[in-house]
């Protein structure tokens, strides 16, 4: 980091509140010189979590008092008119103040997202934000969206995502010309519903690197950089992806523990079964962004571990470095003003 970046934590929000964020908080304050973190909840039990250590970072770690939390199971309409002082809002209250650069919060995601439209508002041309993350694949990584926060889009929506997407991959990835598929059910032109074969021919006409459908398997294959859906396809497949890690990870426990040699060859297959472990590690991977509005919000898993959550963080700070909402601004206004999509 070349300049002072400060990120807002909402600091009681995911099922393990302070417990996590406070560690991770500290983790980060100690990797990054130049991060400045203000945490935001109940001061009493963020001063308890903290225990002085604080003034290790010279006072680049402080404490905003917020007096109400979002809980887990809040509708967003509670969460945005009658929670006006909860962490999750005074956090991105401080991002549209401009005392920070980015939000970073583990809780109730629906609210999140309610309330950061509400706040930060969505960029010009964006008719509604997204969610977009990293999954793994046979070359690094590819970034989806939308993860759940559009259950019904237009082609235009469409559209409008993978603008989004190819932004933000070109800027946190360095990568000139990012490829962009739309997650179809094969990848013949004949395919799909009607939304997806429109945003294809709206697309195809644009200045973005759009390589055309893409399966489920393409997410994987490591043959393109962003996969665009809609918010209940993206949903559903990450939640069946996170199922069927979780499957795999448990049948392999259970079959080298099945008696003494499975176990001797699970000593011999350790060193393969750690390095599998670390490449496909979902901590990894934690930290989807709400890209589309005029500031930086990031989403941690509800039950990130401090590993998770300090990645969630770095998230943050590569978006903030890389000034996302004012390349996504300048895409779509460049895109949609001349029509090219539209």
């Amino acid at each position: 980091m070349s300049r002072k970046l400060t990120i807002a934590l909402d600091a009681m929000g995911g099922d393990h509140g302070p417990g996590v964020i406070v560690p991770a908080a500290l983790e980060s304050a100690g990797r990054y010189p130049d991060l400045h973190l203000i945490l935001v909840g109940d001061e009493s039990r963020l001063r308890q979590a903290l225990n002085g250590r604080e003034k290790e970072y010279a006072g680049r770690v402080s404490v905003r008092h917020a007096s109400e939390l979002v809980e887990m199971h809040e509708t967003p309409s509670k969460a945005l008119r009658g929670k006006k002082d909860s962490s999750m809002r005074v956090a991105i209250d401080l991002v549209k103040e401009r005392k920070a650069d980015a939000c970073v919060s583990a809780g109730n995601t629906g609210a999140l997202m309610a309330i950061a439209k509400f706040v930060l508002k969505t960029i010009p041309g964006i008719d509604r934000p997204a969610i977009i993350a990293m999954l793994p694949s046979k070359t690094g990584h590819t970034h989806v969206l939308d993860l759940g926060a559009n259950v019904d889009c237009t082609a235009e929506h469409l559209c409008q995502f993978a603008v989004m997407g190819y932004e933000l991959v070109k800027g946190v990835e360095h990568r000139d010309h990012p490829r962009v598929g739309l997650l179809n059910i094969g990848e013949e032109e004949i395919k799909g519903n009607e939304q997806v074969k429109q945003a294809a021919k709206m697309l195809s006409g644009s200045h973005i690197n759009f390589v055309g459908f893409v399966e489920g398997n393409d997410i994987f294959a490591g043959n393109v950089d962003v996969v665009v859906t809609d918010g209940f396809t993206g949903n559903v497949a990450l939640k069946a992806i996170e199922g069927f890690a979780k499957l795999l990870g448990g049948s392999l426990k259970d079959e080298f523990g099945k008696n003494l040699f499975t176990k001797l060859l699970g000593l011999f297959a350790l060193p393969v079964l750690k390095a599998y472990k670390k490449r496909f590690d979902p901590r990894a991977y934690n930290g989807a962004s709400l890209v589309g509005l005029r500031g930086i919000v990031v989403k941690s898993h509800g039950n990130a571990d401090q590993t998770a959550f300090a990645n969630a963080i770095r998230v943050a700070m590569l978006e903030v470095e890389q000034g996302v909402p004012d390349r996504i601004g300048e895409r779509v206004a460049e895109v949609f003003a001349e029509r090219r999509i539209a």
